[in-house]
């Protein structure tokens, strides 16, 4: 048996404690998640959860409601990891903290909400938030722990600040952990359609039946003429001095991070795939009449993406190199380029660009990383967490999903 081998037989038994939630789904955090409705309460969101390890904040800037934006904050309050919630607002908004709350709560998580205009100013309605804090930190310490493996898992991948390492081995050595993980019965979901500009037969013809492979052709459609219409293709100056070319050498570095396993389907934000293997996130703005401009698509809003389709950890590609992090789930960062993990190693979490210098097989640095993610899932902390980054993205947006279970308007 190859050294390849044993290491997959590790990663595969290997098991740790996990914690269950009401609905049958296992986190492998216990996080109180501290959220605010409009700009104007991030302040006194973020106040109320500093120095704690334990309270992460996501917030949506607007003051009118946005039906993708609601949807996605209550996939994150009701995401595995998370254990309770606080909804901070001011009080002018039309989303509306105690709603939020309502729902949360109809989950089987303790969760609270209040207006600081109805509490007092800043230091008096950080107090109470954190009064609130302890006391449904508290409540969550009697979560059932639970034994969990590769199955339990949903890993989500993006990619971004990309070199030409990131289509050589940073996203082919994601590929081949995918693979494994699906092997095992995990769940593994890629996102990026606009990064897969050029390969649409490609894509298609990895869907698992021609029902999917429709879904994925109007997918990929959506994201060509959407590109189209914003005159931007994702490319970047830091992708062309990193030896990338053109959109579509991009493309067919991007798609290598989804491994080789056959498509299950399309899935949209917010939306949790419904059985295990590989998924396809489509976070694609849909057509629509009302615009506030155009998504800024950026690496945390993709990642907060991915977080909401319940995956509880997310693995981050890049070839140049990144300084962030995110909340609710944690984030491990990859680099195909050693130049890159040497400048940037208190940050990155894995050198796949030993696999260029003929140190490790794809195959080595596969079971590697499914090490390392065994590791993160049992509460050892990326790199991200323990530095105390939780940067997130939440955009006005239109894109058809699920009817919401709430409207959060007054």
């Amino acid at each position: 048996m190859s050294n390849s081998q044993n290491l997959t037989t590790a990663s595969t038994i290997r098991s740790w404690q996990g914690y269950l939630r009401s609905d049958g789904r296992k986190g492998v955090r216990n996080l109180v998640l501290v959220i605010y409705t409009v700009e104007c309460a991030s302040f006194v969101a973020q106040a109320i959860a500093k120095d704690e390890p334990d309270v992460h904040v996501i917030g949506f800037p607007g003051c009118y409601d946005n039906a993708y934006a609601i949807r996605l904050m209550l996939s994150l309050a009701r995401h595995p990891n998370v254990g309770a919630v606080l909804s901070v607002g001011l009080g002018c908004e039309y989303t509306q903290p105690h709603k939020i709350a309502e729902v949360v709560r109809e989950s089987g998580r303790p969760a609270e909400g209040f207006f600081i205009q109805d509490i007092g100013g800043t230091t008096t309605s950080t107090e109470h938030g954190k009064q609130i804090v302890n006391r449904l930190r508290q409540e969550i310490e009697s979560v059932p722990r639970v034994s969990m493996q590769l199955s339990d898992l949903t890993i989500g991948c993006e990619c971004g600040g990309s070199d030409a390492t990131s289509g050589l081995v940073g996203n082919p050595v994601v590929g081949r952990a995918f693979d494994r993980l699906v092997e095992q019965g995990g769940t593994a979901v890629f996102e990026e359609v606009v990064e897969l500009i050029g390969l649409k037969e490609i894509l298609a013809n990895r869907a698992k039946d021609a029902d999917v492979r429709k879904t994925i052709e109007a997918t990929y459609d959506k994201a060509m003429s959407y590109c189209q219409q914003v005159q931007q293709w994702s490319t970047s100056p830091g992708n062309f001095a990193g030896g990338l070319t053109t959109i579509e050498e991009k493309s067919l570095g991007a798609f290598a991070k989804s491994g080789s396993r056959p498509i299950e389907g399309v899935i949209k934000v917010s939306e949790q795939p419904d059985h295990a293997g590989l998924w396809l996130l489509d976070s694609v703005p849909d057509p629509h009449f009302m615009q506030h401009g155009y998504t800024n698509a950026n690496d945390s809003e993709g990642i907060l993406d991915l977080i909401a389709t319940g995956a509880q950890i997310v693995l981050f590609v890049t070839g140049r190199g990144s300084v962030i992090g995110c909340p609710v789930a944690p984030l491990i960062k990859i680099t195909g380029n050693t130049q890159t993990y040497e400048k940037l190693r208190e940050d990155m979490d894995f050198n796949a660009g030993r696999v260029l210098q003929d140190e490790l097989t794809l195959d080595d640095a596969a079971d590697e990383l499914l090490q390392l993610i065994s590791q993160v899932a049992s509460g050892k902390p990326s790199k991200p967490e323990a530095l105390g980054h939780r940067e997130f993205f939440i955009p006005y947006k239109h894109q058809d999903t699920p009817p919401l279970t709430i409207g959060c308007r007054s």
